[in-house]
């Protein structure tokens, strides 16, 4: 099987399960070998800092001597990103061998009726090459939600991360913060630790140490908000969190924020008794860039791209917006996926810009650019409608001078076809 073939077996399988459930994805891993129980865990759920949570972890156990696998969901520009060791993609071969393995039993039990997710396949194939490559630790994303979240599969974690929770997947994961905060607190254990971002909405926080207590977590609030910024702007910030200078490349107090979680996590490695020396967690965390996250893609002209697309997210990027982009004449370029709460996601950030395009992800779930425009038409001063990707950043482009910024946000999806857009338009590199 080549890579091509294994990539395309993995996206005909059923995007979401027909019930919520484990047992399939338990049988599956039984069936080979259970390298789950093989491996060491930090799991990691929330609605947004999840990647950006998890790449500092990562890479803070890799700077101390550990191979550690990284699993992350979705990925931004290329299929592999979604499995790493140490900061490298699988190989495609050994992707494509590993699916070649695993593809005939999930057929055998679609035979039974009981059909493996394209998630869960691809959890499983992370799992089985991490058990293979022998990673001492696996930080571990979830895809949606928690409780029924196939990695929720794994017996227990050393330790458990509830990211920033905000509206997203509400159809499925319920209409408050309190629901959804209990799909997520789904991958707590008995006698756990549990290390929480403290930004959260009351009601979610509330149901989240609820939860911590019925299972007797160690319950550890990470306090971004205390932490003492020495120096920020658009490409790094400086700050000292609970006695520890550290410097980040990524963009945003949120984004302090959400390091705090990755310090708290890996101070409770510690308390374990896993060596982590303060010169890893310092150089780990400045060696992280993350695509799409406020990624800072040109200064001149100035250009950022985030894949912001639901409350939480974009209230975040509006913040860092206002905070290192005042002055500037700010131009917009935005699509969105139908399903999502739109308005509500957009209503908070557009009103900054003096100039927005709306276009449109290239997904089958995308919203169109001229139903976008309807739905933000009240909150922007000048809004245009164009339907190509590549069309929109040439005019939007067109419009900055030294005193103007670009701003792409909304889906993932967009942001990874506007990347790749502005990269090739720049021949190949930043």
């Amino acid at each position: 099987m080549t890579y091509n073939e294994a990539v395309k077996k993995i996206n005909s399988m059923l995007t979401f399960g027909i019930k919520p459930g484990l047992e399939r994805i338990i049988e599956l891993m039984e069936r080979l070998g259970s390298p789950d129980r093989k491996l060491r865990f930090i799991h990691i759920a929330g609605t947004n800092g999840k990647g950006s949570t998890s790449a500092l972890i990562a890479s803070a156990l890799s700077c101390a001597g550990y191979k550690t696998g990284l699993f992350i969901s979705p990925y931004v520009l290329e299929f592999r990103e979604r499995f790493m060791i140490n900061g490298k993609m699988i190989p495609e071969q050994t992707l494509a061998d590993i699916v070649e393995e695993i593809y005939p039993i999930t057929e055998d039990m679609r035979a039974q009726d009981r059909i493996i997710t394209e998630f869960e396949f691809v959890f499983a194939v992370a799992v089985c090459w991490y058990q293979r490559e022998g990673c001492d630790f696996v930080v571990l994303e979830t895809g949606l939600g928690g409780r029924f979240d196939a990695t929720n599969m794994i017996d227990r974690a050393l330790v458990d991360v509830i990211t920033s929770i905000s509206l997203d997947h509400t159809a499925i994961l319920g209409g408050t913060y309190g629901e959804i905060a209990r799909e997520k607190c789904g991958i707590l254990r008995q006698g756990g630790t549990c290390v929480v971002y403290a930004d959260q909405q009351d009601e979610a926080m509330a149901v989240i140490k609820e939860s911590a207590a019925a299972f007797d977590n160690d319950l550890i609030i990470a306090d971004g908000g205390s932490a003492e910024i020495i120096n920020s702007n658009i490409s790094k910030t400086r700050f000292v969190y609970r006695g520890l200078p550290l410097e980040i490349r990524l963009i945003g107090d949120h984004q302090v924020k959400n390091a705090a979680v990755a310090a708290d996590a890996l101070f409770a490695l510690r308390k374990q008794g896993i060596g982590l020396p303060d010169s890893a967690i310092q150089e780990g965390f400045g060696k992280v860039s993350f695509p799409a996250r406020l990624e800072l893609m040109s200064e001149s002209p100035l250009i950022l791209l985030d894949g912001a697309h639901n409350p939480g997210g974009t209230a975040a990027l509006a913040e860092a917006v206002k905070k290192h982009l005042s002055g500037y004449r700010l131009v917009g370029i935005t699509g969105m996926l139908r399903d999502k709460d739109v308005y509500s996601a957009l209503s908070c950030l557009v009103p900054l810009f003096d100039s927005i395009y709306t276009t449109e992800p290239d997904n089958p779930r995308k919203m169109t650019a001229s139903d976008l425009r309807d739905t933000i038409e009240s909150c922007c001063r000048h809004i245009t409608v164009c339907t190509n990707r590549e069309q929109a950043y040439s005019m939007a482009l067109s419009e900055l001078d030294d005193n103007s910024a670009l701003v792409i946000f909304g889906s993932l999806y967009l942001a990874s076809d506007m990347r790749r857009i502005i990269l090739e338009s720049k021949g190949g590199g930043i």
